[in-house]
């Protein structure tokens, strides 16, 4: 009876997650008139934070709890890899290193930096969980900056569950990565964005399908931008904006104080 209770739980809880998640959807209207996709993200990016990783490596908890976790020459999944910035920089102890990506582009960043540290290296491109048969179970699991666009995030925490033998880490950002503009969206479009789904709700999930979860949270270790034409920059493709606006932007942020953007808050989940 508890078993049902526990999972009846679960089945709210990932609802619930779901549709803030599907909250976030951009209005159809304002998303036809995008000049560029608002979601994507630069592969080059991706690689120049895996190169700061590997210049200095992180020392804040994911990083912690992946290290004392993995056994030396063991076997690291990286769901949601991007470019390997939370699992390239621990290459002395990582025996192989399975990495799943949507991209294919981000995949290959990864590889050529994996071979600069002689880390053996298995990349497959898909969806996860669609794609969690095509690894092997391995020693420890990392996904980190993926969980605010998954939608059926209980599928996708069993996935990684059941291709783990030791402990699985989770990073993301306290709040929706791209609640910092939610003063833009209200000057520009007039539209209010959500405050939900955040870390919390992950956190009560995954102690609903019965995992004995451990947070931390801290301080990002990394500025969101280096100035504030990157931030305009951002801003335009985010909020679907034409790039020539990117000076009325940047204009927009200094008088709505958003300049310089705060630190976002970094939430690492964590079981075994």
């Amino acid at each position: 009876m508890h078993g049902m209770l526990v999972l009846m739980d679960a089945e709210e809880l990932a609802a619930r997650w779901r549709e803030r998640l599907e909250s976030w959807a951009i209005p159809a209207e304002i998303l036809a008139k995008a000049p560029a996709d608002p979601w994507s993200h630069s592969p080059q990016r991706f690689g120049t934070r895996t190169d700061l990783a590997l210049a200095a490596p992180d020392d804040g908890p994911t990083a912690l709890r992946l290290a004392e976790a993995l056994p030396e020459g063991g076997t690291l999944l990286d769901v949601g890899a991007g470019a390997g910035a939370s699992s390239l920089s621990l290459h002395g102890r990582i025996g192989h290193l399975y990495a799943v990506d949507t991209s294919r582009a981000m995949l290959d960043e990864l590889t050529a930096r994996a071979e600069k540290v002689a880390v053996p290296v298995t990349t497959v491109e898909g969806r996860w969980p669609d794609v969690a048969d095509r690894v092997p179970v391995a020693d420890v699991t990392v996904c980190a900056h993926v969980i605010y666009n998954v939608p059926d995030l209980a599928d996708f925490l069993r996935a990684l569950d059941s291709r783990t033998k030791g402990r699985v880490v989770l990073e993301l950002t306290h709040r929706h990565p791209m609640s910092w503009m939610t003063p833009l969206w209200q000057h520009f479009h007039g539209v209010d964005r959500p405050v939900r789904p955040i870390a919390e709700d992950c956190v009560a999930l995954a102690a609903a399908l019965g995992y004995a979860v451990q947070v931390e949270e801290r301080e990002a270790p990394l500025e969101r931008f280096d100035s504030l034409e990157e931030l305009a920059e951002s801003a335009c493709r985010r909020a679907c904006l034409d790039p020539a606006r990117a000076d009325e932007v940047a204009a927009t942020a200094l008088e709505l104080g958003m300049w310089p953007v705060p630190r976002d808050r970094w939430v690492t989940i964590w079981w075994e």
